[in-house]
């Protein structure tokens, strides 16, 4: 398989309906648009339900295609088995290279991982409750919280209560990518960062970058940035003194 630019990666996004919210689908679209060109969407759910009719207005506005699939059993979750049946269509015939699941159920799980498994990019978005085995599926997972404009005490409450835990990991992260000069790349901190945990995002602890999320603990790491005479600067990072001799 030739390795493609993920700016112009071709991503399937899918969409659960049963547990998806319409009010988020420009973020959504926009987040995915990070990672590639959203050249399929699609939306399943039972449009006989009132529960879909939020939906109704915003998939003319974002051109997302309604799939109709009705509940034959009380209790049985059709919408997933047609989700999962078009994903592996989607697969074979080769025409993406990535999808994103835009779902907080954990039936996907296996979904994600035999996507990954054939060498394609898998996103999740969901909500921060969100079962782990989903969201470690993933190779990017992007809670619902940190879309759009949220106060605080909207943002995925499962990591805010942690909220140091995130500098042990950047600390990984930062040794993970160290150089010879016992400096890291910050763009390689950052890489580290989804492979340690999928659904790590600065905007969970109020930031909207990482060069910001780290700034706000100078007691722990330093950053610095080379001058270039052309090209955008990197920037670079590593623990200070105090905090490597603690370690």
């Amino acid at each position: 398989m030739e390795a493609v630019d993920s700016r112009a990666r071709p991503i399937a996004m899918l969409i659960d309906g049963d547990n998806a919210q319409p009010s988020l689908i420009a973020d959504v679209l926009a987040e995915t648009a990070k990672y590639g060109v959203v050249t399929t969407r699609r939306i399943y759910g039972d449009w006989t339900t009132p529960q879909m009719s939020g939906w109704k207005d915003t998939l003319h506005s974002h051109a997302v295609q309604p799939v109709q699939q009705f509940r034959y059993t009380t209790g049985k979750n059709a919408t997933d088995s047609a989700l999962i049946i078009d994903a592996m269509d989607l697969l074979h015939v080769g025409n993406v290279a990535g999808f994103c699941i835009v779902s907080s159920d954990s039936d996907y799980t296996r979904l994600a991982t035999r996507i990954r498994e054939q060498g394609l990019f898998v996103m999740g978005v969901g909500k921060s409750q969100t079962p782990k085995p989903f969201v470690n599926a993933c190779e990017i997972f992007v809670y619902t919280e940190n879309l759009g404009p949220q106060s605080k005490s909207e943002r995925p409450t499962a990591t805010v209560s942690r909220s140091d835990d995130w500098t042990k990991m950047v600390s990984q992260a930062i040794d993970m990518g160290l150089q010879d000069d016992g400096w890291a790349f910050l763009g390689a901190v950052g890489s580290h960062l989804r492979q340690l945990d999928s659904a790590f995002d600065p905007r969970t602890y109020g930031h909207k970058q990482l060069s910001l999320l780290i700034k706000s603990r100078s007691d722990l790491f330093e950053m610095r940035e080379p001058k270039t005479k052309s090209g955008p600067a990197l920037l670079y990072v590593r623990l200070k003194a105090e905090s490597r001799k603690a370690s």
